[in-house]
């Protein structure tokens, strides 16, 4: 008898200890698959930082945050099970809140570079921002970027677009906004301008441009700047999840839809 006893015991102790295994598994999956909320401020809530003033991607309309880059957070937030909650701050204090921990992460049109990445982490891309030709509808002396040698091109002081009309031997006309170089070539005082696709097709949208047209420049010789969510380092497990959203929200169309719908055209294709 006591033998039976002692043979059920251990049976009871073996089932005992594989169901406690079993519980603490479940209990390390579970916590695994939250472990983005614990880096969160609030667990319940994604706490996103933007400008709040560069229509298309973030501005306020009849008092109203809206535009491209907060339809994307609050579709994010969803696809997280958690709510967005935006934080418009400036620029120059914008960045520095990511760091101080005042938000989660930063939806801004916030171009991945070197030196970003030292401090910070980023989700895959969500707009590729691709340089552009503008030139007049009937202009057919400029077809490609070489095209551009010896020609007067409107560009803004100190940009990245001066800097690449400049490389192609171009002459640069001076220029103090996206408007005032359209105007130029229009005028028949510059016979073009390098800006970004998306500037163009959000001022086509908004103004018509028949009398103009572009022509994307190859990243062979104008790379893609590449926009992405920003993130603490400290913030692994959340940027691996909006990683994952993105991800899903690119598959079922719905980037290419808030692109469409704000930009007049999919700034969102790799």
């Amino acid at each position: 008898m006591k033998k039976h006893f002692k043979i059920l015991s251990a049976v009871v102790a073996v089932l005992g200890l594989s169901m406690a295994l079993t519980a603490c598994g479940n209990s390390s999956k579970s916590s695994k698959s939250s472990d983005y909320k614990s880096e969160l401020k609030d667990s319940k809530t994604l706490t996103i930082g933007l400008e709040g003033t560069f229509a298309p991607y973030s501005y306020r309309e009849d008092g109203k945050l809206t535009g491209f880059e907060v339809d994307l957070g609050k579709a994010v937030a969803k696809k997280l099970d958690v709510k967005a909650k935006f934080v418009p701050t400036k620029w120059d204090s914008l960045i520095a809140g990511l760091g101080s921990k005042k938000f989660d992460a930063v939806l801004n049109n916030i171009t991945v570079t070197k030196a970003r990445k030292k401090q910070y982490i980023f989700s895959t891309p969500y707009i590729y921002s691709r340089s552009v030709l503008i030139t007049k509808d009937d202009n057919t002396t400029i077809t490609n970027v070489k095209d551009i040698k010896g020609k007067k091109m409107a560009e803004g002081t100190g940009t990245e677009n001066e800097k690449t009309a400049t490389k192609f031997g171009a002459t640069i006309v001076p220029s103090n906004a996206f408007e005032n170089s359209l105007a130029l070539v229009r005028q028949g005082r510059a016979d073009g301008t390098i800006n970004s696709r998306e500037s163009f097709l959000t001022y086509q949208k908004d103004n018509g441009t028949d009398d103009l047209k572009y022509k994307l420049i190859p990243e062979s010789q104008v790379p893609a700047s590449k926009v992405s969510v920003m993130f603490n380092k400290q913030s692994p497990a959340l940027q691996k999840k909006v990683n994952k959203a993105l991800k899903e929200l690119k598959d079922d169309g719905t980037l290419a839809k808030l692109s469409k719908e704000y930009f007049g055209g999919d700034i969102t294709k790799d």
